[in-house]
């Protein structure tokens, strides 16, 4: 499962972008489904089915990552760029990123003015992302332009890597860690219901893939595989979030102080009996911010019951997520001893 999850963290897949992510997840589940499809947003669809007329469960993890895009060339080559999704602009100064090209990536650093020329004041404050640019090395904006476009995707540079007790850590990580739970739960389940493993598109600029794929799947239930917030570690309050990397899948029951989703009563009930019957661990949460594609899968049509299952992740939105890899793992256990008894 290690590599399996590094590839699909070093794909790029910044939103509106996620084909290289799309083609990995094909490539892994042709052998083992009944039927893939690719829908008009995006959405990866994989079906597998089971017995006839048997209730449909939708799997959802979403395959876009937060990034930047091209916004505006100045006369001497440096790019402006925009943020697609959630991203902390303390997270961007002086990285190095890719400008993915229709045929290429491109190299270039985002630079800033040196601390050397700022007044007192500037060096307290944060540098916004407006206040920073990326060069890519080139003398003037024609040059530029025969290399990258306005609207070109860019992902940070960082490369999956293992850190210690089973701890790992990567861009994107939100959420290849879902996809990569939906890829093993689809080689590895047994169902007498009809399983559909959805890789969503553009989760992170407002849960769009997830509204329109449940739509045209319109299951009976539905699970959203993401990650969540592990508090773990310095700077969160007790309480504030109280999982912890390592101690299982987090049983999401309430997300944005119940303004996204409300675990469907079912949906809890399935996965709180599963971990305990096969002595699997898990945490329970109430979180305050943030949301998952089971909100706009749970209100579409006449109501879909869903939940959301997460492994814990540490520094979520940035270029250096940490996850433990035994929580991927559990929370695969998990959702194939659910699907048994559906």
């Amino acid at each position: 499962m290690k590599d399996l999850l590094k590839k699909l963290a070093n794909a790029p897949g910044v939103s509106g972008f996620e084909k290289n992510v799309r083609n990995l997840i094909i490539e892994e589940l042709t052998d083992y489904v009944d039927d893939i499809e690719v829908d008009n947003l995006g959405n990866l669809i994989i079906r597998k089915n089971g017995t006839s007329n048997s209730k449909k469960v939708m799997l959802a993890a979403h395959m876009d990552e937060v990034g930047l895009m091209v916004r505006y060339i100045d006369k001497k080559g440096f790019i402006k760029f925009s943020k697609i999704g959630g991203i902390n602009d303390q997270t961007l100064l002086n990285q190095n990123i890719y400008v993915h090209t229709t045929t290429r990536k491109i190299s270039g650093v985002i630079g800033s003015k040196p601390p050397h020329l700022m007044k007192e004041e500037e060096r307290k404050k944060v540098v916004k992302h407006d206040d920073m640019f990326i060069d890519i090395g080139v003398s003037n904006k024609e040059e530029a332009e025969k290399i990258v476009n306005i609207g070109d995707p860019i992902t940070i540079k960082q490369e999956f890597s293992q850190l210690q007790n089973n701890m790992f850590t990567g861009k994107s990580l939100d959420d290849r860690v879902g996809c990569c739970i939906i890829i093993e739960v689809m080689k590895r389940v047994e169902s007498n219901a009809t399983i559909y493993g959805v890789g969503t598109v553009q989760e992170e600029v407002g849960l769009k893939g997830a509204r329109t794929s449940a739509f045209k799947i319109n299951p009976d239930m539905a699970i959203a595989l993401d990650v969540g917030i592990s508090g773990d570690h310095p700077g969160i309050k007790e309480g504030e979030a109280p999982a912890s990397a390592g101690k299982g899948p987090i049983i999401i029951l309430t997300d944005a102080s119940g303004d996204g989703i409300i675990t469907h009563p079912k949906i809890k009930e399935l996965l709180i009996s599963t971990a305990e019957s096969e002595k699997i661990p898990y945490q329970l949460a109430v979180t305050e911010g943030g949301t998952t594609d089971a909100t706009a899968i749970h209100l579409t049509r006449e109501g879909i019951p869903s939940g959301v299952l997460s492994p814990a992740v540490r520094y979520m939105h940035s270029p250096v997520e940490v996850v433990n890899l035994e929580d991927i793992e559990n929370t695969v256990k998990l959702i194939v001893a659910a699907l048994k008894i559906v």
